[in-house]
């Protein structure tokens, strides 16, 4: 018994795996071998292919591809029209299926719309990516990065607010006034915010 929903125009292959909740939009193709956990939102004209791995609660927005290799956490958000690639010297005469890099967009993060994200990175948890960034490299959990090619600007909070940091090198979130610690160009929650 199907416990997602899917739009009539959207193809769903056999062999994929959707988790309950999970609704699917118009002109997406859900390909064998790919998981996608509970609660997840599929835009229009998304392509999850095989063995591309979505988490729980994960917003994929309209025109997105999430190509072979990549896993998404829990909680990802991935704006419209940003961009995954898998291989780092495509050629159309060169098979390089073998080749694919592993990209992995750890719990919470976001995405831009028109971000592109080169293989073989990960972006940390809670990290934000600006609009029309390109992420060439990894990336701290909580950090803001924007830029051609990629660079910190600031950190977030869980909730994506930007931090500010006292003379202690503490913050918190303007909305949940949840703590933050800054060490070592690393940003950690006081609690742990990971669990809950």
């Amino acid at each position: 018994m199907n416990t997602y929903s899917a739009h009539e125009t959207a193809i769903i292959d056999q062999g994929s795996q959707i988790g309950n909740g999970t609704n699917i939009w118009h002109f997406s193709h859900i390909m064998p071998g790919c998981i996608i956990g509970e609660n997840c939102n599929i835009g229009q004209n998304v392509v999850i292919s095989p063995k591309a791995v979505l988490g729980k609660n994960v917003k994929v927005q309209n025109n997105v591809s999430v190509y072979t290799g990549v896993i998404c956490e829990d909680d990802v958000f991935l704006g419209p029209s940003m961009v995954f690639t898998n291989v780092m010297n495509p050629r159309s005469h060169v098979v390089r299926k073998e080749e694919f890099r592993r990209t992995i967009v750890r719990r919470g993060a976001s995405v831009g719309a028109n971000a592109t994200i080169i293989c073989g990175v990960e972006i940390g948890a809670y990290a934000m990516i600006g609009a029309g960034t390109v992420v060439t490299k990894d990336v701290k959990p909580f950090a803001l990065v924007v830029g051609n090619p990629a660079r910190a600007i600031g950190w977030v909070s869980r909730n994506g607010h930007k931090l500010k940091f006292n003379e202690n090198d503490e913050a918190f979130c303007p909305e949940t006034g949840e703590k933050y610690i800054l060490q070592n160009n690393t940003v950690k929650p006081a609690g742990n915010l990971y669990n809950s």
